[in-house]
Parts: C-alpha cells; structure tokens; sequence
C-alpha cells in the first residue's frame, strides 16, 4: 500500500493478486458461513432473553473472525468469547487517529516513533493489531494443510515460486495490512447497511420480500446462511448495499499516487510530474452534479436505473484503497462484505450474503 510509484506498485502486488481472486475466496465460503452461524447465534441469545445486543461490537467481531478464516484459516476467537480478545479492536481508535494525522508528517513517525525501539516496547497504537496477526499467521505456517485454500496459502506458493521477490517479511506485512484494512472496512460497511436499513423500513421490507420471493419462486436462498451465487440473484438486495456504502463508505481517502514522468492532464487541470493525487471518495459519493439533487440521501432505487452502469464509474468504496492490483477488482473486502442479514426478533433468521460489488 505504500508504494505511490504504480509500476512498481503492480510488480510488488502481482505475486499476491492470486490469494483475492474470485474463485478462491469462494472455496472459504462454508468456514464463511460457520463464522456467520456463530454471530447468528448470539442474536438468537439476545433475542431469546430479551436484552439489548451491541451490533457494532458483534458485527466487527464477525468482520475479524471471517478475516482470520480466509487468510489462515483460523478465527481469532472474538465471536467465541464474545469480547474484544487482546484488545485488538479497542485500539484500532487510536490506530485510526494516529495514522491519519501522521500520514501527512511523516518525517515526525520516523523520528519519533518509527523506530526499532519504539517497536520493542511494543506501545505504538497498532502493535495489539500486528501482535494478534502474528500470532495467527505463526500457527499457520506451523500447519500447512494442504487441504484448506487460504489467502496465505497462496502468498507461500507465490514466495516459493519466486524467492528473490517475495519474502517471508513480505507476506507478514501483505497479512497484517489484510486483517487490518479488511476487518475495519467490512465492519463499517455491515454498520452502514443495518443502519440505514434501519432507518428505512420500507427498503427492508422489500430486501426481505425479495428474498421470501426467490425462495417461493426460484429455489433459492434455502439455507440459512444464503449463498453467495443465490444473494448475486437479488438486485433490490445488492442496490441497498451499494446505496448504504455510497452514503456511508468505509475509505475517507484512497491511497496517493505520483504524477508520471510528464505530468498528468485531468479534465482541464494539468499536473506536473511528481504531484501527490488523491480523491476522497465522500466528496465524490455526495456531489449533486454525479448523483443528483438527493445525493445525500439513502435510494436504493438509484442502481436499479437505466444508467445504473454509469453510475457505477464514480462508485469507489473501498476498491482504491484494498486492491491488490489496478486491474484485479476482486480484493479481499469486496468478498468478505457478505454477511447481510434481516433478523426478525426470533430464530426465523434470513442471512443474505452480498458482495460489495458485482464482479
């Protein structure tokens, strides 16, 4: 994520473009689906005796627990106990605060923080979040199983494959960026869609009818936890969670990139060469001129539209900031957004799994 040259960019991030593929994160979709039952059951509880659930800490407990099966296959325990293990997710407030502020001084991290001995103590914001990575990503490689089609799995083969390009160091901190920026991102977008879901019940009245009538009519969404294949099916369903991370996206701001050798001509402005761009994709979702008069407001109705397909041009959630790759758009957060459910209040529980956006 760091590199801002992006030819230097795709030759870094190849080697791990094959772990985010499509086809192989669906081969992690039953151990998806066993992380979703557990969060299932806890609602259950809750519903059962009657008390008040806390889904924002429930919902990034899923968000980390899927992050953990599909690159080591292994959770990190946050559903199991039902609490915030090594205060891990506690800290990610702190994370965000400094890395925002300091991303513009970097100079001060390097002098006064980003030093190998201020790593040793083991008292910057992140190192609950690397800890809790590294703990994981050592039990994995102590047990490759060559069974299981984990994202690492890939990362290893792809350092075996290429040993002068790829090191250990290398898949260490391709893991702790994934856990990090796929578990933040995938809880904001489920905390987007329940609540604005939420705040208007006729969309999720329909996102429920939608799914009862493909049952009915289609034979699909039969199990509890639907399937990924089944959710692509449901246009009503994917039109509110692309309105709920358009209105409410998990990024502020996508990773800079310099101006080419030559400069860079966008629109009327030219840039020269070695401009640091960015766009904030929140500018982007909430001008009036690309969405229209209500462009501050929550229409699924929008992406249902003949020019759904031009609209999709200026939809940038999360693809900048998590791809692997400029051209691979299946990375791992468009994947693992997928737990999307309608809970009735008793155990008739209907689970849509979703991706962020269509491949």
């Amino acid at each position: 994520m760091s590199t801002t040259d992006p030819k230097k960019k795709v030759e870094r991030s190849r080697h791990f473009a094959a772990g985010y593929t499509m086809s192989n994160l669906l081969q992690t979709e039953d151990s998806i689906d066993s992380v979703i039952d557990q969060f299932l059951a806890w609602l259950d509880r809750s519903a059962e005796s009657k008390k008040a659930v806390h889904l924002d800490k429930y919902l990034t407990f899923t968000a980390f627990d899927i992050a953990g099966e599909v690159l080591f296959s292994k959770r990190f325990g946050f559903l199991k106990e039902g609490r915030d293990v090594g205060n891990a997710i506690g800290n990610s407030l702190m994370l965000n605060l400094y890395a925002s502020t300091m991303g513009f001084f970097r100079w001060i991290h390097v002098i006064l923080i980003g030093n190998p001995f201020m790593t040793s103590l083991n008292v910057l914001p992140f190192g609950h979040l690397f800890d809790t990575t590294v703990r994981a990503l050592d039990d994995r490689l102590n047990n490759r199983d060559r069974n299981r089609f984990d994202v690492v799995d890939h990362w290893l083969k792809a350092m075996e494959r290429n040993p002068g390009q790829v090191s250990l160091r290398d898949v260490y901190a391709a893991a702790t960026g994934a856990v990090g920026a796929a578990s933040d991102t995938i809880s904001c977008a489920l905390q987007s869609f329940v609540y604005f879901m939420n705040r208007h019940p006729n969309a999720w009245e329909r996102a429920r009818g939608e799914i009862g009538e493909a049952q009915r009519t289609q034979g699909l969404c039969r199990d509890r936890v639907v399937k990924f294949a089944d959710a692509q099916k449901l246009p009503f369903l994917q039109a509110c969670i692309k309105e709920a991370l358009r209105v409410f996206g998990p990024v502020s701001m996508t990773l800079p990139r310099l101006a080419p050798p030559g400069g860079l001509t966008i629109g009327s402005k030219h840039f020269p060469e070695g401009t640091i761009l960015s766009i904030n994709p929140w500018v982007m979702h909430h001008s009036r001129e690309l969405w229209g008069p209500d462009a501050r407001e929550f229409n699924p109705d929008r992406w249902l539209k003949d020019n759904a397909g031009e609209l999709d041009r200026y939809f940038m959630p999360v693809s900048d900031l998590l791809t692997t790759n400029t051209h691979n758009k299946s990375m791992l957060s468009r994947q693992l957004t997928r737990p999307l459910s309608s809970y009735s209040g008793d155990k008739g529980t209907i689970l849509a799994q979703a991706s962020i956006l269509p491949a």
